[in-house]
């Protein structure tokens, strides 16, 4: 420690953080308050032309009418944006194909210039992390809608632990991720980036991510908070015309699990993103009953909310809500948004100013900062040892796709699979002529995400193709069924009107024994995909003439078997009973190709399960299950009838198994108590496998209409042949509790239905519980999950 050093208390170790952050909030100034509150994105100026690498990031991100707000935070030269510090670095690997050493040293050279400033405070350095690490050569994972397949949470924690390692030995603090919007439309191109359709599922496999990556000391940053998923017409960045029950009940629940252990002395989400979009008229980054009111003082989130990118200004441009950028900036700061992403726009000198004219209170500023050092002086950054080069001294020795990378991404991408129909050729058993056939069959970047490095970024660099060995589901076909025929013909593109090629698929189809259509997604940025950020659809059909496809490979009479590799449910009704087989990939990561053929061969026993429903038709079921009466069944007041095809929850497998017994533990409960609901699973076939259990309460008499069914409890239970368990799922009355009519949680006294089998759509375990007593308000403190205990059977 230094002379200079040993006179800062701040950088005392030894000090309790809140003093250390006391002290030095005391020592800065106005400016250098503000500036903690900014960031900068290297490389990333809107304005510019592409570089000489290719490099043209206005076509990344397709804001042309956007250039007045670039033009503000782009451009600035580093040393200028950071004179009096900064807050965040943006994305120094995840912007431009760099080896972990090269992007090392260019993250040391912008820590070097930051911390040039008076106080030499460094930056925290936020990353992508949707499908692992968005950089060059990382591990793809499968995207976030697979995760929820899994209905495996102990999976994706493992996962996000490797993730934060990884981030962590580059000197990464943050990480934008996890997705925990629950889906509303199945259209909206941002799908594939959520984990599903039920909040229960989302809160208990988004939590789960959360734990992982903040174990290994990156800061788990929960997105988007809140409604964003809703938008109308599911158009990216659309209002959102939600009432506040809705919010309540089904976008929060996941967002406060997530955080909730911050408020009850645990370990709890580091930060939060707003969403883009309006709900019911108001932004969300200028909503202090969103972002102060609800996650501050109900649910005692104490870490920092940042902007998504750009989204301040945004107020301006895109909502109307502020005069300009820097009215942008203050309606911002009072909402509750600490740090500004990926710029400084409508915070710096504009700010600044404001504060001096008494135009914003300094306090709010003061809140902003002492939230954001508070992060800084965990994570050790003012610890007087701390340098930029050992904050990537691991750097040489990174490897970021290392075995056991690959390890969790095969269990995942195997795990996530769903069999929706086995159908009469599944699994596939005899040296078959097997035709590979469609847009998805020959092209492994429709098993990635759109936020995965080799879609986000390297298609500017074509050059240096996807970054990772990644196998086609020809390359696994062919390594799976060593002693086939297997032939392939493309058919179509996924997207567009081009059919030249069908005749070559036909042909291909009528000369096998067996033909398998890949058919589905390509993930792109908005418009340059049929998924993704920007990517949404007018309906549920499959993009371009994949369909058409479908149908010519139908007429040959060749079985067929369809895998749907996508990044939303389709309409599959038109194929229903006239396949070989079904299965749904939803963009299963590097290891896809591997876990479908095996799923195909019968080498991996499918376990995965359905995150959302698959709909009948492209146009009558444009929502989820979660709905009353009058929108999930079939009620004869509408000429469409919602049913999906395959229900929330679906999933076949190769052996057999049941689920009965049921026992619950008392017929009636008091309305503050708990009671405990068992059934008894077996696999009842020939081989080993697992069963996911899923536990439903249907309430049917409440003071507003409440879904007909919706998750309560799951678990994956993993059995061998004959073999069976026992279930408990131990249900406290908290679980019960919706947002009355005068917009409170409470929990009702009378009938709960308890339901429990293998998805929505197959519950042959019925109960009726009675709970008594007074109706009991339910608040930030109740119980968000249910624990489950399982107790094998003597063999």
């Amino acid at each position: 420690m230094t002379t200079e050093q040993v006179t800062q208390p701040w950088r005392d170790p030894a000090l309790p953080v809140a003093d250390r952050v006391e002290a030095l909030l005391a020592e800065m100034t106005l400016e250098e308050k503000v500036a903690q509150l900014g960031s900068r994105w290297v490389g990333n100026d809107m304005g510019a032309t592409a570089d000489d690498d290719g490099y043209d990031p206005q076509e990344q991100h397709n804001v042309a009418p956007m250039q007045d707000v670039f033009a503000a935070g782009g451009g600035i030269p580093l040393a200028e944006a950071a004179r009096h510090g900064l807050g965040h670095l943006t994305r120094v690997y995840g912007s431009v194909p760099l080896t972990p050493a090269e992007g090392a040293a260019e993250l040391v050279r912008q820590q070097q210039i930051v911390m040039s400033s008076r106080l030499g405070i460094p930056a925290l350095v936020h990353e992508e992390c949707l499908t692992g690490f968005t950089a060059f050569g990382a591990t793809v994972y499968p995207a976030a809608l697979a995760w929820g397949a899994t209905f495996d949470p102990q999976l994706i924690e493992r996962m996000a632990a490797a993730i934060g390692r990884d981030m962590a030995a580059l000197g990464v603090h943050q990480g934008l991720s996890p997705v925990l919007d629950v889906v509303r439309d199945y259209r909206w191109g941002r799908v594939e980036e959520t984990i599903g359709e039920d909040p229960y599922l989302v809160a208990t496999v988004g939590s789960a991510y959360v734990r992982g990556l903040q174990s290994s000391g990156v800061i788990a940053t929960l997105k988007h908070f809140a409604g964003y998923s809703a938008s109308r017409g599911a158009r990216n960045h659309g209002p959102v015309p939600m009432g506040r029950r809705e919010l309540i009940d089904v976008v929060l629940p996941p967002f406060e699990t997530a955080v909730a252990a911050v408020s009850r002395g645990g370990g709890g989400a580091g930060s939060v993103m707003n969403s883009y979009s309006d709900v019911d008229g108001v932004p969300a980054g200028a909503d202090p009953w969103l972002l102060t009111e609800v996650l501050r003082d109900e649910w005692g989130f104490t870490g920092t909310v940042v902007s998504d990118y750009w989204a301040i200004p945004f107020l301006a441009t895109m909502h109307g809500v502020a005069a300009d950028n820097a009215d942008a900036g203050a309606q911002a700061l009072a909402a509750g948004i600490d740090v500004e992403l990926p710029d400084t726009i409508g915070y710096g000198d504009a700010l600044v100013a404001k504060v001096r004219r008494g135009e914003v209170p300094e306090e709010y500023v003061d809140r902003a900062v002492r939230r954001l050092l508070t992060q800084k002086a965990a994570l050790g950054l003012l610890d007087p040892g701390w340098t930029p080069e050992t904050s990537v001294i691991a750097a040489p020795l990174t490897d970021l796709n290392a075995p056991a990378n690959q390890d969790i991404a095969v269990e995942l991408a195997e795990r996530s699979i769903v069999l929706l129909d086995p159908g009469s050729a599944l699994p596939v058993t005899e040296p078959f002529r097997i035709a590979a056939i469609g847009p998805c069959a020959d092209d492994a970047r429709t098993f990635l995400g759109c936020y995965a490095f080799p879609n986000h970024v390297l298609p500017r660099y074509p050059q240096l193709g996807l970054g990772l060995d990644i196998p086609t589901a020809v390359d696994a076909l062919r390594a799976e069924f060593p002693a086939n025929e297997i032939t392939y013909a493309r058919g179509c593109a996924v997207d567009g009107d081009d059919r030249t090629g069908f005749a070559e698929a036909v042909d291909a189809a009528r000369n096998a024994d067996l033909a398998v259509a890949f058919v589905g997604d390509l993930a792109g940025l908005f418009g340059k995909g049929t998924s993704g950020e920007g990517c949404d659809a007018d309906d549920l059909r499959l993009p371009g003439v994949q369909a058409e496809l479908l149908e010519e490979l139908l007429a040959t009479g060749t079985p067929l078997v369809v895998v749907l590799v996508s990044g939303r449910p389709y309409a599959l009704g038109d194929l229903d009973g006239r396949v070989a087989g079904l299965v749904s990939a939803f963009m299963p990561g590097q290891a896809g190709g591997h876990a479908i053929a095996g799923v195909l061969s019968g080498r991996v026993q499918p376990t995965g399960k359905l995150p959302v429903q698959i709909p009948r038709t492209p146009g009558g079921q444009p929502g989820t299950y979660l709905q009353p009466i009058l929108g999930a069944t079939d009620s004869g007041v509408s000429n469409l009838d919602p049913t999906p095809l395959y229900p929330f929850g679906h999933g076949r497998s190769y052996t057999t198994f049941t689920v009965d017994q049921l026992r619950v533990s008392a017929d009636t409960v008091p309305t503050d108590g708990e009671f405990a609901v068992t059934v008894r699973v077996r696999n009842t076939g020939a081989r080993d496998g697992a069963e996911v259990v899923q536990l439903y309460l249907s309430d049917p008499v409440a003071q507003v209409t409440r879904p007909v069914r919706q998750l309560s409890g799951f678990h994956r239970v993993e059995l061998a042949a004959g073999a069976g368990a026992d279930v408990t799922f131990r249900v406290h009355t908290d679980r019960t509790a919706f947002a009355g009519r005068d917009l409170r949680r409470v929990v009702e006294p009378g009938e709960l239905r308890v339901l429990v089998g293998t998805s929505a759509g197959d519950l042959p375990c019925t109960a009726t519980v009675r709970l008594t007593g007074p109706a009991r308000p339910a608040g930030p403190d109740r119980r968000l999950v249910t624990p489950v205990e399982v107790q094998p059977l003597a063999s």
